[in-house]
């Protein structure tokens, strides 16, 4: 299945999402951090939405929880990058709030978002754990922000490496596989591995809540089972 859904144009209107995702990604630019606009943003719901589908989670009403933790779980950026998944969860409460949601979708919305990242993170809930899984699955060269490779540090070099990264489930076998073309000039497999071994433990967390194993596919080499 491709990520085929389309950004909800209703949705961004009403919540004022635009004006967030902006400025957290200002904020990430001053910084040179990788970045966190609605590309990422949305790779992010559709890969969520993937997931969730192809192991049954398809009602409308989740997939709309999925899609508003999808866009909301990086503004805390605005704040700080520092704790910025707790913060995240914060401004949601206010803009759910705000928009007449109910408390217990906007707590659903709350703490998917407030567990996404792999420093005190776990999956909690179905939308959590997809939003784990997509979160952690978007690197690509796109991201990088910088344009002399010299000036590359590691995580700018993984990124820029990373040609194409795709999700697939399989829903009979139970498998999420997240599957990597790295281009080894830039940057190695234990580069990779180097920044991203906390990430994908949080990936074999998020599959096993699902009931599934997690696999982490580089260059056709099976490196996590």
């Amino acid at each position: 299945m491709r990520y085929n859904i389309d950004m909800n144009k209703e949705l961004f209107e009403k919540l004022n999402l635009a004006e967030y995702i902006q400025a957290a990604d200002k904020v990430l630019e001053q910084m040179k951090i990788t970045e966190h606009n609605v590309a990422h943003l949305t790779r992010v719901v559709n890969m969520s939405r993937l997931i969730l589908t192809e192991l049954g989670y398809d009602d409308e009403h989740t997939l709309e929880l999925s899609e508003l933790a999808g866009y909301m779980h990086d503004f805390g950026n605005i704040v700080n990058r520092h704790d910025h998944a707790h913060s995240s969860a914060l401004l949601a409460h206010t803009i759910l709030l705000n928009a007449g949601y109910e408390l217990s979708d906007i707590f659903e919305v709350m703490s998917a978002v407030a567990n996404h990242n792999e420093a005190t993170g776990s999956p909690i809930s179905p939308i959590s754990a997809a939003l784990i899984i997509a979160d952690k699955a978007d690197v690509r060269r796109s991201r990088v922000r910088k344009q002399d490779v010299s000036t590359f540090d590691i995580h700018d070099r993984v990124n820029y490496a990373v040609q194409a990264s795709t999700i697939h489930v399989n829903k009979e076998k139970k498998i999420i596989t997240l599957r990597l073309s790295l281009d080894t000039d830039y940057s190695s497999v234990v580069e990779y591995l180097e920044i991203f071994t906390g990430r994908m433990k949080l990936c074999k967390k998020a599959a096993k809540y699902l009931g599934c194993k997690f696999k982490l596919m580089i260059n056709d080499m099976e490196l996590i089972d």
